[in-house]
């Protein structure tokens, strides 16, 4: 692969989620906060900047990652940008109800 050329990400089945991983995931307040937005639809990686401050790119990567890894996120290539969808339909399907009441119960504005 040539750099700077779009690569895939490695995204786990709905079916090897794991529930202390999605809740480590959604357990930080910025990385909740990304999920509270994508909840609305899907944003370019450069557009899920939380709310309240600017994260440095090597942190919102991080965040990124974390939340993908967990199952929470999908990050697809699209051209030269890349955009990140919640999985909403795979936490459903593995763990009914667990999204909505942890976004529901979550506070806004971080």
């Amino acid at each position: 692969m040539q750099p700077g050329s779009t690569r895939e990400l490695a995204h786990p089945d709905a079916a090897d989620f794991v529930l202390t991983d999605v809740l480590f995931a959604l357990s930080d307040p910025a990385r909740l906060e990304i999920t509270r937005r994508l909840a609305e639809g899907p944003l370019e990686v450069a557009a899920c900047q939380p709310t309240g401050g600017d994260l440095p790119k090597s942190t919102l990567s991080h965040h990124l990652k974390t939340l993908r890894e967990a199952g929470v996120v999908r990050n697809d290539p699209h051209g030269r940008q890349r955009y990140v969808s919640l999985r909403r339909d795979d936490l459903e399907q593995r763990f009914p109800g667990l999204l909505a009441a942890v976004l529901r119960a979550a506070p806004t504005g971080e």
